[in-house]
């Protein structure tokens, strides 16, 4: 392997999936999934960004908003995919309760109750990391008799990033979450190997990084971030108002962090690497150092859908 300074925008990306990968380049995508008997299952499909249908949602800042919806939907739809693989195998193992859920509940009634889980859960979210942030914010005004709106917004910035750190850490003992973190790194060294000028090789992947500037949780990073300096000039004057704000400006924090990581993806340079410092130091919770099984299974999936020996050919053997 050839060692270059030189490193080149692919455009691809993808997410981890349960015991798989999910790698996307233009309108197609693939997911590569390992079985339980250890064959390599992939499947090829396309998906066709809202913001390439609707010109409009294409426009800088407004993009990021529906590139985050578009995400959303992907990857649930490849999530449920690859969690069909494993259904069988829960099942066998399923609890009375479960077993008694499966024969008593219809298909309908099961929908609605996820659909109550689900909204529950978006609620709960919003709690955590909207409302007690700003809650805690207004006791410490309280307590304290400081009306520095910097010092409220900045307190309930920390708090948020601090929840975030506590909880990464808290699901990454379970070994599904472990194993998922596992292919996250495993899609990043892949992409980082591409972008190296490297061939795709196992060998290869295993030594790239497995932090990269366009990841998801970058984008959480800069969300974070962004609402400390954006809130500064906010300060509702009670609790409520202040909530309501926060949930309010969602998209527009939403549509600015993706800017940025946008930028920080494209460009190779000294201030883009400070600028991405903060979210490359949160990866090292969110991704895990891959086996070389699961850097095959990312491989299958990044050749399913992405030429990376013409790349290679046209940005770094020319």
């Amino acid at each position: 392997m050839k060692k270059r300074n030189k490193k080149c925008y692919s455009g691809i990306g993808g997410q981890a999936v349960i015991e798989g990968i999910m790698m996307k380049n233009m309108d197609d995508y693939s997911v590569a999934v390992r079985l339980p008997n250890g064959e390599i299952v992939v499947k090829k499909d396309k998906y066709t960004m809202l913001a390439k249908k609707y010109k409009i949602l294409s426009l800088p800042f407004i993009r990021g908003i529906f590139s985050m919806v578009d995400s959303l939907i992907l990857g649930s739809k490849t999530l449920e995919y690859s969690a069909s693989f494993y259904d069988d195998e829960e099942t066998e193992n399923a609890s009375k309760i479960d077993k008694w859920l499966n024969e008593h509940i219809n298909e309908k009634t099961l929908g609605v109750i996820m659909s109550i889980i689900t909204v529950i859960s978006v609620v709960f979210a919003l709690i955590i990391f909207s409302v007690l942030p700003a809650a805690i914010g207004s006791l410490f005004k309280t307590l304290t008799g400081i009306d520095n709106n910097f010092w409220i917004a900045f307190l309930e910035g920390i708090v948020r990033i601090v929840i975030f750190v506590l909880y990464i850490k808290l699901i990454s003992k379970m070994d599904e979450i472990r194993r998922t973190f596992e292919y996250h790194g495993s899609e990043h060294k892949c992409i980082n190997c591409i972008e190296n000028g490297w061939d795709l090789t196992v060998e290869n992947v295993m030594k790239a990084s497995k932090e990269h500037k366009r990841c998801g949780t970058s984008f959480l990073v800069y969300v974070m971030v962004i609402s400390i300096f954006l809130f500064m000039f906010i300060n509702p004057p009670t609790l409520l108002a202040k909530f309501l704000s926060r949930i309010i400006l969602i998209p527009v924090v939403a549509g600015i962090s993706y800017e940025v990581l946008r930028l920080a993806g494209q460009f190779d340079n000294k201030f883009m690497d400070i600028i991405s410092r903060p979210g490359m130091w949160m990866q090292g919770l969110t991704t895990k150092e891959p086996d070389e099984k699961e850097v095959e299974v990312a491989i299958k999936a990044v050749e399913e859908v992405f030429d990376w020996r013409e790349f290679k050919k046209q940005h770094f053997d020319s």
